[in-house]
Order: structure tokens, then C-alpha cells, then sequence
């Protein structure tokens, strides 16, 4: 019998404080660890034992089916391993609850649990056990509340038999691969609240009978196989909030009992086969806040009825057959978030007030027939973050209410028949990142002011009738990748400034341009741009007034122009002599310093055209250093010829040669850039890979002691700089969501597509670059290595601190695991916009602030300020997302891949898009 002192310790209870006996122990989320504590088993009156969410690991002790008061055992989120001991089947003779969800085990399900008759809630979800049937035993246990068994390898049928636990409330059967049809009897769960099927391989159609299950609120078969017409009495069921159909192979058209549905908020049947019309008066009854039925055949009006309740938040019906006109009553839908309407056949005016909606970030209605005007109301959509209205039949002036939408990223409004000048109000407006009003009837002159653009990346103008010249500040724009002004009726002439710019599109074709082109764009890979020009000249092209005017005016005459041509000449000859001269004392100088006068040795990696002198001249100069860190000082360098482009931009990372600062690591030889240092581990590893979301190397190279690595450029730096520093308002959650896909892409690409597999051990916001068009690409592979060449534990932590997985405070193991951790700390930095460690998150890393927040204060608590306008439907699967990468236990991490899964499956229209875009290898 336990003292009153220990009844007064914060995680026991006692029973009567009289006769003290303890009855409750709950040490969850304690970090303990070693194997199950077996004096446990000795307190006779024990009736909960909660362990949840520690790191306790080895076997399950036989001794806990003896316990005979034990009514509620709790042991999930642990790694706990082996098989469920048989002994569990015979014993626990008060029983209510068992949750093992979350461990290791494995061996065979354990069917036997099914002989605990006093079992209401069952939970083993997300276990490897050996591939199974759901066995009958468990649907014979009538008093069943909770059946959780998601992620179990149960394969097979569900059987008929479930249909006998009129007690059930939760059923979860969800992330296995279960195949047959879903039993009619499941009609008969009379109690059930939630069922959850989605993600298995499911076919036939769904059961009739559903709509008798007066307390259903949630049903979930996404992600299947199904096939066949709704059950027009589905949207019967009186409590129904959440119906997910999506991603099946259903056909025919949506219920007219939909209209009926008295408790719908959340509606999902996207990517199916369904045809025909909705009912008129969907909406009218429901609470309706989230409806997706987009990649579907849907034809008719969209009903006016569908934000009667004033709850609508998303609205996305993209890729069917709507016609018709956009409902008045929508524009009064003021809660509405997301609106994607695009790729229907819908006309007439959009409703006035529908531009203007405050919460409205995302208004997408391109590739309609819609004609009208854009409304000045749209001054009021203050949260309106991307507007894409190309490919429809607007009309009339953009209106200069567009300035006033302090959050703007991107108006596309392609292919219509806009007319008059492009605003000035729009040069204000300082988030801009894409503008496309290609192929309209704009007339009038760039507006000035347009350099407050810093955020721009894509500007397209073309096929318009934009006279004047070009605006010079147009070589300000720091970000700008893309200039298209082509097939306008621009004049006068190239702004110099423009060479500022570093392009991957440039058009000026088929304008009226004169005088001669700046220096830069005489070069072959310029010759298209500038087609239809006949103004344009170059160089000794040029005739002697436009030369004039181009250099000197006031000069003319050959001989004045012979003078001036020899004087130049001479000068130039010089400079270049001295220039010469300098650089190679300084270089001499240099090479004495580091007592090696050897010659550079290059092992290129890609085609290229340069030798190490066009890399080496970069280096003379300071003003191209973009950083310096642990590792050395990178450049900025403008090269001639790379991967067949002529001035493109590289990185090149000057190595430091402290003996103190090269640090030893695995002996690799790669192509003549040998040594034993670190950094052989990122020619080793860059050297050989090739993928869209991993940074390339060009080449490397070598003398003496000194290293030398060269990558592609990525004019938007690092994640981390960016996220935390005075841009990260550029990164709006589209471009977040993006930039985890590419990461998460890159990291899958080493872990399971590379022979031997790859791990980085070292990811973080840092080592994660970005793009003109914020693309991701993995970078810094200086610790990485290959998993099958690697020792089963290092002599050193690598990584960077708050983003090192737990289990390296007691193992140095090196695991793909290991990543995943640090990825899903990535995650979280770009969901709550934190660092991963510092004094604001007191003395937490990031996932234990997070995990606190969460828990007291709610998901809201923890988001970036700056993601308000984001769904937050979607960004709570995200942070899930990361929560499940960041687990203490690396047996319940996804893998990398699984990761790109999950997250495409947060924005569908984001894994619609990679389908389109499939991975490349580059």
C-alpha cells in the first residue's frame, strides 16, 4: 500500500486517500525511455496506465494481461516492438481500452485481442504487422466503441460481419490496402459517427442504406476504386458535415437529394466521372463551407443557392462543363476565401460585388467566355493575393483601383480584350511577382515607377499596342527572369540597364526600336529577341549618325571618327596590359602565399565551354562575394558559355584551406578532383545525381590544397535568408506549399532513386535554394553520404542545430529517418515563419513550441501572421505533415516519399499539376 505522499505526486492517483491504492499512472509525452518499467505490473489496483509518447522500446511485457483492475492501457506513440503477446487474448478481465497505435510491432495482427469480450475501443493503427484480413474476431466484439486501425497492412474484404457492432462510433480502416466492395451491412452501424476507408483499393459501388445512419457525421473513401452512381439516400443522413468521395471512378450525376442535405459543410468529390447538373437548390438547406468538385464532367448553372447560409469559404469547381453566368448572390458571399472556376464554358459579367470580396486571396476564372469589365469595387479585396482571368472576353480599361491591393503576387488577365493604358496605381503595388496582359489591346506608355516592382519575375506584355520607349528602370528589377514586351509599338532604344537583368525569356521582337543595341544583347543567344526592329543595329552595323548618337554627339566626319577609333584602341590596349599585369602578380602572389604553383586541374561535371580563367577573374574582385560561411566564400561570376547559354550566372564556392577548417571525411576519388576532405563528399555526391530539385554542379577544381566548386546561380538565395529576412512577405502559402513539394521531391530523389541511397545530414532552410520563380533545389552535400558505404554510427554529429533529429542523443546512427526529421523542422519554419531555435521560442526548439501551442492555444496560434489568408484546411494537413516528419521516434516517420504524397494530397491542385509536370531529370 502506497504512502499519502505518493498519492500526492502529480502523475498518480490514488483511489480512496483513506486506503490509499494507486489507481491511475499517466506519465505521457516524458521522454522515457529503456524498456516497459515491469514493478508496474505489481500494483494490483491499477486501472489506467498511460505511457503515451515516450521512447520507451522493446518488447510488450506479458505481465500487464495478469493486471486485474486494468481498464484503459495506453502505450501508443513509443517503439515498442515484436509481436503482441498471445497471453493478451487470455487475460485482462476488466478491459475497456488497449491503444498500441504508433509502435513497432509486427509479426502477425493480433486476432487474438478479439477474446477481450470487455473491449470498447481498439487501437493498433499504424503498425507494421504482417499482411492480414481484418479478422472476424474483432467485428465479434459487441461492445466496441473505437475500432482504430489505419496503416495496419490489413489486406482482404471487410467482412459483412462489421455491420454487427451497433456500439461503434469511430471506424478507421483508412492507409491499408483493403480490396472487394464495402459491405452493404455497414448500413446497420447504427451508433457510428465517423468511418474512415479512404486510401486502400476498394471497388464497387457505395452501399445503399447509409442515409439511416442518423448519427453519421463523417465519411471518408477517398483514394479508392469505386465506381457506380452516388446513393441518392447518402445525403439523407440528417447529421452528415463531411462527405470525401474524391479521386475515385464514380459516374453519373450528383443526387438531387444534395439539395436535402441539412448539415453539409464540407463536400468533396473531385476527380471522379460525374456528369450532368447540380441541383438548383444546392446549398440552400446546408451549412455549406467547403465544396470541391473540379475534374469532373458537371454541366448547368452553378446554383445561386450554394452560400445561402453565408458559410461558403472555398468554392472549386475547376474543369468541368459549366455555362451560364456567375450567380448575383455569390457576390455577396463574403466569406468565400478561394474561388477556382476556371476551364468551364461560364459568360456573361462577373457579379460587381464579387471582385470586391474582402477575404478573398485566389479568384481564378480563366479559360471561360466571361466578358464585362473588372469593377472598381475590386479597391475592397484587400486580402486578393492572385487574380487569373486569362483567356476569357473581358473588356474596357483595367481600373486603377488595382493599386490598391496591398497583398497582389500575381494578375494574369492574358487573351481578353482589355484596352487603354496599364495603370499607373499598379506600379504601387510592391508585392507583385508575375504579370501577364499578354495579347490585349493596351495602348499608352509604361507607366513609370515601375522599379518599386522588386518582386517582379515575370512581366508579359506582348501583343499589345504599348507605344513609347522602354523604361530603363526596367533594369532594376532585381528578381526578373522573364521579359516579354514583343509585338507592341514601342520606339527609341535599348536601355543599357537592361544587361542588369538575368533572363530566361527576353523578347522585344516586332517593335519600332532604333539606335544601336547595348553590348550584351549583340550576342548569338540574343538574335531572336530582337527580330522585326529594323531600327536596331550593332556595332560597325550601325551608320555614323546612329553611332553618333549611340556614343559622343556632336562628332561626325570620318577622320574625327578614325581618331577617336585608333585613340580608343590604344587605351584599351594598355588598360588590358596593366589589368593583365596586376592580376598576375596578384595571382603569383597568392600562389607563393599558399606555396603551390601548380596548375588548376577542372573535372567538369556538365557540358561547358569556359576554362578556369573565365572562373578565376571572378575571384579578383570583392564586390562579387554574395557570402561567406564555415565552409568558404562564394562568388557571383558571369560566364561565357554554360550548358550551351552565353553569359550565364554561377556560384562559385572558394574553399578554405586553413588546415584547421578542412575537416576529414570518407576517402572518395572523384574524376581528378580527389582528396579526403569534406568537400570530397559534395563532388562525390553532386557529381553523379541529376535532378530538377537538386542544385547542379557544374565542375570542380583543384591545385595544390585549393578547392574550387561551381553551381548554377539562384538569384533568390537560401530559404532561410529569405523566409527570415525583411522578403519572407514574398512567400505567400502557394509558394511555401511549392517549396516544400520541391524539397521534399529532391530529398525522395537521394533517398530511394540513387544506388546506394543517399542521405544529406545536413538539410535546413539554408541549404535549401531558390530560384528566379522561387523553385526549390537541395543544396550543400558536404556531410552527405551513401547509406551502404557508410559505418553504422559516425565519430561526429553532423547537421546544424535544431534541425538534428532525438535519437542522436543516444545513437549516431545514420538513417534517411534522420532527414526526414530535419525536413519536417523545414516544414514548420515555413508554416509559423519561426526560426528553428531562438530566445523567442524560450528554451524549446521549434517542435516542442509548436507541439505546446497546438495543444493550449489551437493550430491558429502557432501559423505565420502572414499566412492569414491562407486555407486552413490546408495548412493544418501541412503542419500534420511536418508534426508526423518531426516524430521522436524515427519508426514513425514517413519516408521521403511518402512525404511528396502527403503533401500533393494538401493542395490537390498542386498534385494535378505535377502530373502535368512530371518529374525531370536535368
Amino acid at each position: 500500500m502506497p504512502s499519502l505522499s505518493l498519492c500526492r505526486w502529480p502523475h498518480l492517483l490514488c483511489s480512496d486517500p483513506s486506503h490509499p491504492a494507486v489507481a491511475s499512472v499517466m506519465l505521457s509525452n516524458l521522454s522515457l525511455s529503456g524498456e516497459f518499467p515491469a514493478p508496474l505490473c505489481e500494483l494490483r489496483s491499477l486501472a489506467r496506465l498511460d505511457l503515451s509518447y515516450n521512447e520507451l522500446s522493446g518488447p510488450l511485457p506479458d505481465c500487464l494481461a495478469a493486471m486485474p483492475s486494468l481498464r484503459h492501457l495506453d502505450l501508443s506513440g513509443n517503439g515498442f516492438s515484436g509481436e503482441v503477446p498471445r497471453s493478451y487474448g487470455a487475460g485482462f478481465p476488466s478491459l475497456l481500452t488497449i491503444s498500441l497505435a504508433g509502435n513497432e510491432m509486427s509479426g502477425e495482427f493480433p486476432a487474438f485481442l478479439g477474446n477481450v469480450s470487455t473491449l470498447e475501443e481498439l487501437l493498433l493503427a499504424y503498425n507494421q504487422f504482417a499482411p492480414s484480413p481484418l479478422p472476424e474476431e474483432v467485428t465479434g466484439i459487441q461492445g466496441l466503441r473505437v475500432v482504430w486501425l489505419a496503416g495496419c497492412n490489413l489486406v482482404g474484404n471487410i467482412p459483412p460481419s462489421i455491420g454487427n457492432l451497433k456500439s461503434l462510433v469511430n471506424l478507421d480502416l483508412s492507409t491499408n490496402n483493403l480490396t472487394g466492395e464495402i459491405p452493404s451491412r455497414i448500413g446497420r452501424l447504427e451508433s457510428v459517427v465517423q468511418i474512415e476507408l479512404y486510401s486502400n483499393q476498394l471497388t464497387g459501388s457505395v452501399p445503399e442504406g447509409m442515409g439511416a445512419l442518423k448519427k453519421l457525421r463523417y465519411f471518408d473513401a477517398a483514394m479508392n476504386q469505386l465506381s457506380g452512381e452516388i446513393p441518392a439516400d447518402l445525403f439523407l443522413a440528417p447529421r452528415l458535415e463531411s462527405l470525401h468521395l474524391y479521386q475515385n471512378e464514380l459516374t453519373g450525376s450528383v443526387p438531387a437529394t444534395l439539395g436535402d442535405a441539412a448539415a453539409l459543410r464540407d463536400l468533396r468529390l473531385f476527380t471522379n466521372r460525374l456528369v450532368g447538373e447540380l441541383p438548383p437548390e444546392f446549398g440552400k438547406n446546408s451549412p455549406l463551407e467547403f465544396l470541391d468538385l473540379s475534374d469532373n464532367r458537371i454541366s448547368g448553372a452553378i446554383p445561386a443557392t450554394l452560400c445561402s447560409a453565408k458559410n461558403l469559404e472555398q468554392l472549386l469547381m475547376l474543369n468541368n462543363e459549366l455555362v451560364g453566368p456567375i450567380p448575383a448572390e455569390l457576390g455577396q458571399c463574403r466569406t468565400l476565401t478561394r474561388v477556382r472556376l476556371p476551364n468551364n464554358r461560364l459568360s456573361g459579367a462577373v457579379p460587381p460585388d464579387m471582385w470586391g470580396l474582402p477575404h478573398l486571396y485566389l479568384l481564378e476564372l480563366a479559360g471561360n467566355t466571361l466578358s464585362g469589365a473588372v469593377a472598381p469595387a475590386i479597391a475592397t479585396a484587400w486580402n486578393l493575393s492572385q487574380l487569373l482571368i486569362s483567356d476569357n472576353r473581358f473588356a474596357g480599361a483595367l481600373p486603377p483601383e488595382l493599386g490598391s491591393l496591398p497583398n497582389l503576387f500575381e494578375l494574369s488577365a492574358a487573351n481578353n480584350m482589355f484596352s487603354g493604358p496599364l495603370p499607373a496605381s499598379l506600379t504601387v503595388v510592391t508585392t507583385l511577382g508575375r504579370l501577364d496582359l499578354r495579347n490585349n489591346s493596351l495602348s499608352g506608355e509604361l507607366p513609370r515607377g515601375v522599379r518599386r516592382w522588386q518582386k517582379l519575375t515575370q512581366l508579359d506584355l506582348a501583343d499589345n499596342r504599348l507605344t513609347g520607349s522602354i523604361s530603363a528602370e526596367l533594369g532594376e528589377l532585381p528578381v526578373l527572369n522573364s521579359l516579354d514586351l514583343s509585338n507592341n509599338e514601342l520606339t527609341g532604344d535599348v536601355p543599357v540597364q537592361l544587361e542588369n537583368l538575368k533572363l530566361s525569356l527576353f523578347n522585344m521582337s516586332n517593335n519600332r526600336l532604333t539606335g544601336a543595341l547595348p553590348p550584351l544583347f549583340t550576342g548569338e543567344i540574343y538574335k531572336d529577341s530582337f527580330l522585326g526592329n529594323p531600327g536596331l543595329c550593332t556595332g560597325g552595323s550601325c551608320p555614323s549618325g546612329r553611332r553618333a548618337r549611340a556614343g559622343r554627339r556632336g562628332l561626325d566626319g570620318s577622320v574625327t571618327a578614325s581618331i577617336l577609333t585608333i585613340a580608343g584602341v590604344m587605351l584599351l590596349l594598355g588598360v588590358s596590359w596593366f589589368f593583365y599585369k596586376w592580376r598576375s602578380h596578384r595571382r603569383r602572389g597568392a600562389d607563393n602565399a599558399a606555396g603551390d604553383k601548380s596548375r588548376w586541374v577542372v573535372t567538369s561535371f556538365h557540358k561547358t565551354e569556359f576554362d578556369e580563367e573565365d572562373i578565376l577573374s571572378c575571384l579578383d574582385d570583392e564586390d562579387n562575394v554574395v557570402g561567406t560561411g564555415a565552409a568558404g566564400k562564394v562568388y557571383k561570376a558571369v560566364l561565357g558559355h554554360v550548358g550551351g547559354d552565353d553569359g550565364a550566372v554561377v556560384a562559385v564556392k572558394k574553399l578554405w584551406t586553413n588546415a584547421g577548417t578542412v575537416k576529414k571525411a570518407a576517402a572518395v576519388e572523384v574524376g581528378g578532383c580527389g582528396g579526403k576532405d569534406t568537400f570530397e563528399a559534395e563532388v562525390a555526391t553532386l557529381g553523379r545525381i541529376r535532378h530538377k530539385n537538386i542544385v547542379k554542379l557544374w565542375c570542380c577544381l583543384r591545385s595544390g590544397d585549393r578547392r574550387l566548386l561551381v553551381y548554377e546561380y539562384m538569384p533568390n538565395g537560401s530559404l532561410g535568408d529569405l523566409l527570415h529576412g525583411g522578403k519572407g512577405g514574398l512567400l505567400d502559402w502557394p509558394a511555401r506549399h511549392r517549396i516544400m513539394v520541391d524539397a521534399a521531391e529532391g530529398l525522395s530523389y537521394l533517398h530511394h532513386d540513387c544506388a546506394p541511397p543517399i542521405v544529406h545530414r545536413d538539410v535546413k532552410s539554408n541549404n535549401i535554394l531558390l530560384d528566379a520563380e522561387l523553385r526549390a533545389k537541395v543544396a550543400d552535400f558536404g556531410v552527405a553520404r551513401a547509406v551502404s558505404s557508410a559505418p553504422a554510427t559516425v565519430s561526429a554529429i553532423a547537421g546544424s542545430c535544431g534541425y538534428i533529429a532525438p535519437e542522436y542523443s543516444y545513437t549516431l546512427r545514420i538513417t534517411e529517418k534522420s532527414d526526414v526529421y530535419s525536413f519536417g523542422v523545414v516544414m514548420l519554419e515555413l508554416l509559423t515563419g519561426k526560426m528553428p531555435a531562438g530566445p523567442e521560442l524560450g528554451e524549446k526548439d521549434l517542435v516542442r513550441w509548436v507541439c505546446g501551442g497546438v495543444e493550449r492555444n489551437g493550430v491558429d496560434s502557432v501559423l505565420d501572421p502572414r499566412l492569414a489568408g491562407a486555407p486552413s484546411d490546408e495548412t493544418r494537413r501541412a503542419l500534420n505533415v511536418a508534426l508526423l516528419c518531426t516524430s521522436s521516434l524515427p519508426i514513425n516517420r514517413p519516408s521521403m516519399r511518402s512525404v511528396v504524397k502527403l503533401l500533393l494530397e494538401v493542395r490537390p491542385e498542386s498534385k494535378e499539376k505535377a502530373m502535368e509536370e512530371k518529374p525531370l531529370l536535368v
